[in-house]
């Protein structure tokens, strides 16, 4: 197998859903613990509402304070371009829009359809020269309409490409993907879009993640977002539980990431005596 690359979404998806407020300096001790692990790529915060996600309202507080670490990118979600201009400032190495295959989904997490939201993301990706990274929610299950059939996420991640998205990543947003799913998505998916072009974000409900992640990397895809003990969840996804812990994906693919998995699993140390529940890993 070719390397795969994990990229660290814990400090801004693994904790957007924790309900007591997490320190800046316990943010930027995470990252920083994090940029010594082996991750190449860590998503640091969100410039998003801070009435919607009161959690990352310190995203300019974390940018400054983090100590960049040589060889390791540092990014931030953004959903309009009212948050692109609120990240500029801070240097981000990459930024990451996000949109749903499920038009219920659409509407609970950004109050838009598909089509406005992907309206909204011309301007930005015009406006800026970073890498641009779209984000597809629910790309198998959605908690109001249920399953989402392939072609949809085509559609959509074709759009999100021909509007100049470097790459997409395809969420398995409430863990309910089993490894035939999986595989039926990227049967329709590969034909048309490079594999260095996907990737891939589960979280494991279901307890398929690592099933899933191993079956689309047979398929080809080598980019997996993983979130440090299986921090995560998302606020307006009810049954969503964590992502796939960032070591465990190290562990299933023995030599191939580079990630120290038990320095992973330590990074999460300061977050300890603000979580609702265990850092377990």
């Amino acid at each position: 197998m070719p390397a795969v690359t994990l990229i660290e979404v814990g400090p801004r998806d693994g904790l957007q859903n924790e309900s007591q407020l997490v320190p800046t300096d316990a943010k930027v001790a995470f990252i920083d613990r994090l940029s010594l692990t082996g991750v190449t790529e860590i998503e640091v915060s969100a410039f998003v509402s801070a009435e919607r996600i009161p959690q990352l309202r310190d995203a300019e507080k974390v940018f400054e304070r983090i100590r960049r670490h040589p060889g390791v990118r540092y990014t931030a979600l953004v959903p309009n371009m009212r948050g692109l201009e609120r990240a500029q400032p801070s240097q981000c190495d990459g930024i990451a829009v996000f949109t749903a295959a499920s038009e219920a989904f659409a509407r609970a997490n950004i109050n838009a359809t598909i089509a406005e939201s992907i309206e909204r993301f011309r301007p930005v990706l015009a406006s800026t020269t970073v890498p641009v990274r779209g984000y597809i929610s629910t790309a198998f299950h959605c908690p109001f309409s249920g399953r989402v059939e392939p072609p949809a996420v085509l559609s959509i991640a074709l759009k999100l490409l021909e509007l100049g998205c470097a790459e997409v990543s395809i969420g398995d947003t409430i863990g309910r993907a089993s490894p035939d799913e999986v595989q039926r998505l990227l049967d329709l998916l590969l034909p048309r879009i490079p594999s260095s072009r996907i990737a891939m974000h589960f979280h494991d409900t279901g307890g398929n993640a690592i099933a899933n992640a191993r079956t689309a990397a047979a398929a080809g895809v080598t980019r997996f977002d993983g979130s440090a003990t299986g921090l995560g969840g998302c606020p307006f996804a009810p049954g969503a539980p964590g992502n796939v812990a960032t070591e465990a994906l190290a562990a299933a693919f023995p030599g191939l990431t580079g990630v120290d998995g038990d320095a992973v699993r330590a990074a999460a140390e300061p977050l300890r005596p603000y979580l609702v529940r265990s850092v377990a890993g």
